[in-house]
């Protein structure tokens, strides 16, 4: 009995990546559509994915650097003392994190609503909108990223070899944003009230998250609730390998990503138990 369980278990997400790969090439045509369509009619075009987070990277500097003179101090594997990093670095990290899941919340509970043209098809494969959005929240994200990278070799002068890890640790976020997002989709559908609610919700994780500070600076009682906010693991393992040279925290990354693999396969399995009834809601 255990057994059959485990296997039906370890078989659930095969369906998830085995249309991931099957529609590979609809995914890349409707993902170039996407980030088409954001910068369609504006004189910049594409410009503005370089262009506006490098405007907010040089925004905080001034604010953060300069007019409050905020701090950022953190002891580093290379020298063993305490060093003190640029404040708007090491926001600028948090935020592009945060940057996604502010995404995923905002623009999933239309995802279905919005592509409405494809319910009708039954052969259309509407799972795969979610990955759509994702990719192309993703691709912002190494935009900014690289952006991230260049200026923290202006300031800092070097990129740890740690950051290795950064694909270890963004891997299972990843795979909790898809479940939220078809969540979250499919919801949508049917309760259109929940998409009134997101804005608020990704104000709560940005300042009830780490971004702002370290949690290490916490009372006691007060960090077992910030790890508690879906960002907070990601977003302190990302600076201590990129930033500040140290291992990550292989027993913190280990519970999230069983965490996110529950969240990734439940997502799933909600969008295809209401997926039928989308149709006559649409």
């Amino acid at each position: 009995m255990h057994c059959i369980i485990f296997f039906k278990i370890h078989k659930v997400p095969a369906p998830m990546f085995a249309s991931l790969w099957h529609h590979k090439a609809l995914i890349h045509q409707l993902l170039i559509r996407e980030i088409q369509s954001r910068y369609r009619g504006s004189l910049m075009g594409f410009l503005w994915a370089i262009v506006t987070p490098l405007l907010m990277l040089a925004m905080y500097t001034f604010v953060f650097q300069i007019v409050f003179k905020a701090r950022w101090n953190v002891t580093t594997l290379v020298s063993g003392e305490e060093t003190e990093l640029p404040f708007a670095l090491v926001l600028f990290l948090g935020l592009i994190i945060h940057g996604m899941i502010a995404d995923t919340l905002t623009r999933s509970t239309g995802l279905i609503l919005q592509n409405a043209n494809f319910v009708k098809k039954v052969v259309f494969p509407l799972e795969i909108l979610t990955w759509v959005s994702l990719f192309s929240s993703l691709f912002h994200f190494f935009i900014s990223f690289a952006l991230l990278l260049a200026f923290a070799l202006l300031t800092v002068g070097r990129i740890p070899l740690e950051a290795l890890y950064l694909p270890l640790i963004l891997l299972p976020y990843f795979l909790m944003l898809a479940g939220i997002s078809w969540f979250l989709a499919a919801l949508g559908v049917f309760l259109r009230d929940i998409e009134h609610i997101m804005g608020t919700l990704t104000m709560l994780i940005l300042f009830l998250s780490p971004v702002f500070f370290s949690v290490d600076r916490l009372p006691e009682q007060v960090q077992s609730l910030i790890w508690l906010n879906p960002i907070a693991v990601i977003v302190e393992n990302a600076r201590t390998v990129l930033l500040y040279g140290n291992a990550p925290d292989f027993q913190a990354l280990g519970i999230y990503s069983l965490s996110a693999v529950l969240i990734f396969v439940s997502g799933y399995a909600f969008f295809q138990r209401l997926r039928p009834g989308f149709a006559d809601v649409v």
